[in-house]
């Protein structure tokens, strides 16, 4: 963001506190500037030599966990993430507390096939104690990563043509989930490309302040990404959908028009007759939405339909909360982002349901991290299972 931009957003807040109903870290920590409008009051008074970088400046702005919650709900129309990410450049010199997540994280979006050969060995080198004190929510890494170079699904009848963006979640940690993906497409007879040359979308990065290198990844993705002669780029990832989508115009002056939720692609494409299961067999389950999903792109009604074409009760929660993921937010704010998913949590098992599903890996992760006793799965996964049940019929 341009500094006069920045600064004109920043000067449209009107402290109507309106950001603050929807706020996750503002309900654990009822701190005013632990709220949007606090922190774009303490960027304001950084701006005009008010205020000189702090540790507790440092502290709030960085506790954001840029859910997208406050935007929407913004009546001036302050672009409040972006407005953060900005702030997040300016301190990034002075932050003292989160230069080694930074450095891991520079360290990976430049090598993350020897990140990931790395992390593997450290599940056999390390004792469970110091994995868990490293990252808690951490799962078992695959042998494989979903792709290493570019490959391409075929069907003998192609009805279109699509490109799959893996994100590093799904890449690495949950491979099975773009292979479901694949399978499903290839079922409906999609032609599907794993390009080569992806990287990280660059989200981790701008969550740190490290504006500079997101724009390289950005521009990256936008090489392999733009040329492919495609009908949709889809992602099993939220965050990664709505940086190619909404955060590279922002950031790099373009984005992929053609980035979609898979559950924006399928809504239309799934046969509920041929798929609902039979009532001898039918689930009850919740849906947890990813914030990137619901606030960012705006997409709430489609895993919804798609859960109940397939032949699953849905059951909803009374309360919609953030699972406190957020991606490094979770390593530098574990307390709060605990509480946020222990609430989570309670809200999703109150529902007495049998499953929970959701469409972010990231938020997969998260809750699994507390739900004992009720499996919680992506989207995909119920999407496989209903067509492998419609299938033995």
């Amino acid at each position: 963001m341009e500094k006069e931009k920045y600064l004109r957003e920043l000067s449209k807040c009107v402290r109507c506190g309106s950001c603050k109903a929807f706020c996750p870290t503002y309900d654990e920590d009822t701190t005013e500037a632990m709220g949007a409008r606090g922190r774009l009051v303490l960027l304001w008074g950084l701006s005009e030599g008010l205020l000189k970088p702090s540790a507790v400046l440092r502290d709030r702005i960085f506790s954001c966990i840029l859910c997208g919650a406050c935007s929407e709900s913004c009546p001036p129309g302050v672009d409040i993430q972006e407005v953060i990410y900005h702030g997040r450049s300016l301190l990034r010199r002075s932050d003292e507390k989160r230069r080694s997540l930074r450095f891991f994280t520079k360290f990976y979006t430049k090598m993350p096939k020897l990140s990931f050969r790395l992390l593997r060995m450290s599940q056999y080198l390390f004792p469970s104690r110091v994995k868990r004190w490293i990252s808690p929510f951490l799962p078992e890494l695959p042998e494989y990563p979903l792709k290493n170079e570019s490959r391409v699904f075929t069907v003998s009848k192609k009805k279109g043509r699509v490109a799959i963006f893996a994100g590093c979640i799904v890449n690495f940690l949950y491979p099975h989930l773009g292979e479901s993906l694949i399978n499903i497409l290839q079922r409906l007879d999609y032609e599907v490309i794993l390009p080569a040359g992806e990287v990280c979308c660059g989200v981790p990065l701008r969550t740190l302040g490290l504006e500079e290198e997101a724009m390289k990844l950005a521009r990256k993705n936008m090489d392999v990404f733009s040329r492919l002669n495609v009908e949709a780029i889809l992602s099993l990832c939220p965050t990664c959908t709505y940086a190619l989508k909404v955060e590279y115009p922002k950031l790099i002056g373009e984005g992929l028009e053609k980035a979609m939720d898979i559950s924006q692609f399928l809504i239309s494409r799934l046969d509920p007759s041929r798929l609902s299961l039979l009532n001898s067999h039918r689930t009850k389950a919740t849906y947890h939405d990813p914030c990137h999903l619901m606030y960012g792109l705006g997409v709430k009604r489609e895993p919804r339909e798609i859960i109940k074409n397939i032949g699953i009760d849905l059951v909803e929660t009374e309360e919609e909360r953030c699972c406190g993921f957020g991606g490094v937010f979770s390593f530098s704010y574990r307390e709060i982002s605990e509480g946020l998913l222990e609430k989570r949590i309670k809200d999703l098992e109150k529902t007495g349901v049998e499953t929970i599903i959701t469409s972010c890996p990231g938020c997969m992760m998260q809750l699994r991290r507390e739900s004992d006793h009720t499996p919680v799965i992506h989207l995909i996964e119920a999407i496989e299972e209903a067509f492998e049940e419609a299938k033995n019929f």
